[in-house]
């Protein structure tokens, strides 16, 4: 059991190099639009495509790290990741910079995501929501190692030779981290007896209906099961709202410091713009194995509400002191501190409702979600504002999602997975299968 934390290691390793394509894009966004001579939106198609390949073909991506393992599929996906910065520095014409920096990334992006959270979703059975934040961690917060690097060498060299510099670090490092990965021993997928303790099927009843332990008596469901439950189609809703939220704060930040007066600003003797970004990514690199870590003790959905109304809070305070430049930064760090966990919370519940075997694969669909957010809140969230000449209305619409999945998470989802995994203690799947999740 103790290789299991080498795997953890070498997961979080591989999400760190995959983490710059989306969370440093902000820094290209300006210098693609005078070079290509495109719009804002034109230019948030790239973002748009990287995100919805990576998510539109997880599932897909999920079955091929499960027959193949996880060594073989990670290092493609590492290299196509590097490798999609490399020629996106060619690319003359917007077409050729969706199909590098968009296509392949997304591809490469999307192998090395959802073949390392369904490695560890395996490996850690009785710490799921810890495991599967640590590795998410690596990918909210690897950028911070890129971030100002990246910024001074477009000051310096141009954006270019920031693209074929960091492409061939991505290539190496990814593809050197997953020769370590290996698929988790049947053995390693059994709850300790520490976390089996206690735990006996009961008849319904306020005390055995929201724990870890009822999920381990639910049986594995198959995608094509999954998909037929109204439980998956409510979370897939939800995580769509919640990343729309994200991704408009994520790919939208350089526009909008700009248009709120703070391009130029310096923080504590930085600049703005980079400052804001790298305390973004510590906030939502620790915000993963924290609400992970608290899910597994309070309760996934009770996370959720305590999540999802931290970062409609955040939003709207953050949308009030956006003409303070130090408080911009740090209320910037809210915000994202309150939209991280979605990558440590989502897939540890859908684990618990549907099971381990096919964890992979489920997953895959449900980080659909994260590419239509990817739509709604780029190159849409950009017309909106190009049509209104303002991003208020955006913020206004991404803080109402956020306290709109909070209410979702605790009426709705809660109840819901609680009849769910009643049913699943007392009569096994069969009669989970059976008996709808209205």
């Amino acid at each position: 059991m103790r290789s299991r934390w080498n795997q953890l290691l070498l997961g979080l390793v591989c999400m760190v190099v995959i983490s710059s394509p989306q969370y440093v894009w902000t820094l290209f966004t300006q210098p693609l639009m005078t070079t290509l001579h495109a719009t804002l939106a034109q230019i948030q198609i790239t973002f748009s495509l990287l995100i919805v390949i990576q998510t539109f073909l997880a599932p897909c991506q999920g079955l091929l790290v499960d027959r193949f393992g996880p060594r073989a599929l990670l290092s493609v996906g590492g290299a196509l990741t590097g490798l999609s910065w490399v020629l996106a520095a060619r690319a003359t014409t917007l077409t050729g910079l969706y199909l590098t920096y968009g296509l392949f990334g997304g591809v490469g992006t999307g192998i090395v995501y959802v073949g390392v959270i369904g490695h560890m979703v395996q490996w850690f059975p009785d710490r799921r929501g810890f495991a599967t934040g640590v590795v998410a961690a690596g990918y909210g917060m690897g950028a911070l190692l890129t971030t100002f690097p990246i910024a001074e060498l477009l000051k310096e060299s141009g954006y270019q030779q920031a693209l074929v510099r960091y492409g061939w670090i991505f290539v190496a490092v990814g593809v050197l981290a997953a020769q370590g990965l290996r698929s988790a021993h049947p053995k390693s997928q059994i709850p300790n007896s520490k976390s089996q303790s206690g735990f006996r099927p009961r008849a319904p009843g306020p005390s055995h209906t929201s724990g870890a332990d009822l999920s381990r008596s639910v049986s594995d469901f198959r995608p094509t099961e999954m998909l037929r439950t109204p439980i998956f189609w409510l979370m897939f809703v939800m995580m769509t709202m919640m990343s729309t939220a994200g991704l408009m704060v994520t790919s939208q930040m350089a526009a909008f410091t700009r248009d709120f007066g703070m391009a130029d600003a310096i923080v504590f003797g930085l600049p703005l713009l980079p400052l804001a970004l790298s305390v973004d990514r510590v906030m939502n690199g620790l915000t993963r194995p924290f609400f992970g870590w608290l899910s597994d003790q309070i309760g996934r959905e009770n996370t959720m509400v305590l999540a999802f109304s931290l970062e409609g809070t955040a939003m709207t305070l953050w949308l009030l002191t956006r003409s303070h430049p130090a408080l911009f930064v740090i209320m910037s760090g809210v915000v994202l501190f309150g939209w991280g966990e979605i990558f440590s919370l989502f897939p540890s519940t859908l684990t618990d409702t549907y099971g381990v075997k096919y964890a992979t694969t489920n997953y895959g669909f449900l980080y659909m979600a994260q590419g239509i957010g990817s739509v709604l809140g780029g190159p849409v969230a950009a017309l909106l504002h190009d049509a209104y000449g303002s991003w208020m209305p955006v913020f206004a619409i991404i803080i109402a999602m956020n306290f709109a999945t909070a209410l979702l998470a605790g009426l709705m989802l809660k109840p819901m997975r609680r009849r769910w995994l009643i049913a699943a203690a007392i009569s096994g799947a069969g009669a989970a299968r059976a008996i709808p999740a209205r």
